[in-house]
């Protein structure tokens, strides 16, 4: 039987996980979709994860890929896979790609959302999937500092101490914030993101929102180059992968 690459799209609520990467003695996303290929095919598989997401983020567009010979047809995987999965874990799609297809370096751009809730109330049933901030926000404003953060610039002052890569430059194609009753939305969308570059953006966001900086000083911390300069880091809760897209699809 020859092996094929199977890519799969999976949702899942990252709430009750230690984020996407199998890690020893805790839950992790990639732990229970290499458990359900194995129960499904009779046989383990290495699944290649397009993003790592942190604890406590979810995703409805995270992509895998697996290398594997198996009788089951891929327009099977789908249902097969969610029925041997937890409740908070499904996947979506299954389709046959090239042999030479990575989910992780054939990356072209991918898509985040962060949600805050600003209502006084806490939104009981959100609340694992937003950052409850109930203050006023000055979504205009902070929608003009998000624009300065569109380009390719060197993101270093929003990457975490922890992150070791050589390179910061990356090309933001999207940065909004919306607002939809009390909800504030913060898209970014990027050729790819530094360990936890979303979530210091949306803290420096909130930081301009709520009056303590000018729209301006966005571009005072990008030029800084320091992680000292911008805002806090943001809870992960409010944090979903919505999408990735990839060369030539």
């Amino acid at each position: 039987m020859t092996k094929r690459n199977i890519k799969l799209t999976i949702h899942y609520d990252g709430s009750a996980y230690h984020g996407w990467q199998k890690q020893p003695d805790v839950p992790s996303v990639q732990e229970y979709i290499h458990n359900a290929v194995e129960k499904l095919c009779g046989k383990p598989a290495r699944i290649v994860g397009a993003s790592r997401t942190d604890a406590g983020v979810s995703a409805i567009g995270q992509v895998a890929n697996i290398k594997i010979d198996t009788p089951v047809p891929t327009e099977n995987f789908p249902k097969a896979l969610t029925e041997l999965l937890p409740d908070d874990i499904a996947v979506v799609q299954a389709e046959d790609v090239p042999f030479n297809f990575n989910a992780i370096s054939d990356t072209e751009k991918k898509l985040y959302r962060y949600t805050i809730h600003t209502d006084s109330a806490r939104p009981v049933l959100d609340i694992k999937h937003c950052w409850h901030y109930p203050h006023q926000l000055n979504v205009g404003v902070m929608n003009n500092a998000a624009k300065r953060l569109r380009g390719k610039k060197d993101f270093r002052s929003f990457a975490s101490a922890s992150d070791t890569r050589q390179s910061s430059i990356r090309t933001i194609t999207l940065c909004e914030v919306t607002s939809e009753g009390s909800r504030v939305h913060i898209d970014v969308e990027a050729d790819g993101f530094l360990y936890n570059m979303v979530r210091n953006i949306v803290g420096t966001l909130v930081e301009i929102g709520r009056g303590r900086w000018t729209p301006e000083t966005m571009t005072d911390i990008i030029d800084a180059k320091d992680r000292t300069a911008a805002g806090p880091l943001a809870p992960a809760a409010g944090l979903c992968l919505i999408r990735i897209d990839y060369k030539d699809t």
